[in-house]
């Protein structure tokens, strides 16, 4: 009679916590989707924020949000102490939901926070995945006063991911870093962003052609010379600007497009939820940013099967494919900018070749599922 082999134990799901910034911006959006495709996959994952993440306006049985509160203190009215109530907040959720690991995106507060957290839940292990994701290092690392601390908020992380291959080499070489850091490209649902038939809509009559631009309307985006690029575009072709978000470069956008004269065709949308209804909607996506470590706005705009003129820097060029799936070039080159925009408005067949490319690139290169699939295998090795 031969031996039943020994009955192999079910792995119970893995409990992730997962801390970002809320707003609309990379960084928070892809926490956000990573964190509803791990729910689809079974795992169990625990927001630690501010608010509501950006993009997490739909229920999950198996995603949690934990609100971090910083305490009213007449101490604390000028002087938040954010990075400890995020300490704080990451230590409660981690024992009280037996967490087995926290993935942070964004080096500062957030992988100083997780440092401290592992420290005061010891002696259980809590491993902390590190995601950068840009600006966390090519603004706010170079900053001398946070220089150290963001070295060591790295060096401590028991695993390091970068969305782009620029952006790991920036991280190695400007702050000496020693450890390893893994290229984890930022991901799109090509099957939520799809492209649309084009009807008349409040943004644009049918025959009027669209350039979208969508950030959170910081200066390292460039909005003066999107603006001054329109402006010379409008001189040749008629056609829309539609801006989509919000901050601190709005007002100063809107006030340049009364100056030159074209505010009547540009439509600021403000912050927006669904942006896979509003991205297809457009003929040309311009995203002219001075410092861009991925762009991910600009991939989801190719899934959509929008062609993109966008700045030839940082992580731009992995993402968009210059003569393929749009036009990259100097974020200062007004002329080049405008002109390729012109390019694609006036010259149906081209934009649609490359639209079809966009699209194609999106599904091959970053497609959701490829992205889950790597991240899961880099906790998995966090916890051995």
């Amino acid at each position: 009679m031969s031996k039943r082999s020994p009955r192999r134990r079910a792995r119970r799901p893995r409990k992730v916590g997962i801390a970002c910034y809320p707003t609309f911006g990379g960084s928070g959006i892809v926490a956000t989707e990573l964190g509803s495709q791990l729910a689809q996959r079974g795992y169990e994952v625990h927001f630690v924020s501010l608010s509501l993440p950006y993009r997490q306006n739909h229920f999950s049985q198996k995603v949690f949000f934990h609100e971090v509160v910083i305490q009213p203190y007449p101490l604390f009215q000028t002087y938040s102490p954010l990075s400890l109530a995020l300490a704080a907040k990451m230590c409660e959720v981690a024992e009280h939901y037996d967490l087995d690991l926290m993935h942070v995106h964004y080096v500062l507060p957030f992988a100083a926070s997780a440092y401290l957290a592992r420290e005061l839940v010891k002696p259980r292990r809590l491993p902390v995945v590190t995601t950068l994701h840009g600006t966390d290092i090519t603004i706010v690392g170079q900053q001398p006063e946070f220089t150290r601390l963001t070295r060591f908020s790295i060096e401590s992380s028991d695993k390091v991911t970068a969305v782009s291959k620029f952006l790991r080499k920036r991280t190695i070489e400007s702050l000496d870093i020693r450890r390893p850091i893994e290229v984890v490209y930022n991901f799109v649902d090509t099957a939520r962003f799809a492209p649309r038939k084009r009807r008349a809509s409040v943004l644009a009559p049918s025959d009027v052609p669209v350039v979208m631009h969508a950030s959170n309307f910081r200066q390292v985006k460039n909005i003066e010379t999107l603006v001054q690029v329109f402006a010379r575009l409008r001189k040749h072709v008629a056609c829309q600007l539609v801006l989509i978000g919000d901050g601190p470069e709005k007002a100063h956008a809107e006030n340049l497009c009364r100056e030159l004269k074209v505010e009547r065709h540009a439509l600021f949308l403000g912050s927006q939820n669904l942006m896979e209804e509003l991205l297809p909607l457009a003929d040309v996506f311009f995203l002219p940013s001075r410092q861009e470590s991925f762009g991910l706005v600009a991939l989801e705009a190719m899934s959509a099967g929008v062609p993109v003129v966008a700045s030839n820097i940082g992580g731009l060029p992995e993402v968009v494919e210059d003569g393929v799936t749009g036009f990259l070039h100097d974020p200062d080159d007004e002329v080049a900018l405008s002109a390729s925009i012109e390019r694609l408005l006036t010259n149906q067949r081209l934009r649609a070749r490359m639209g079809r490319a966009a699209r194609r690139v999106a599904r091959e290169r970053f497609h959701v599922d490829d992205a889950v699939d790597h991240y899961q295998a880099i906790y998995e090795s966090a916890l051995r």
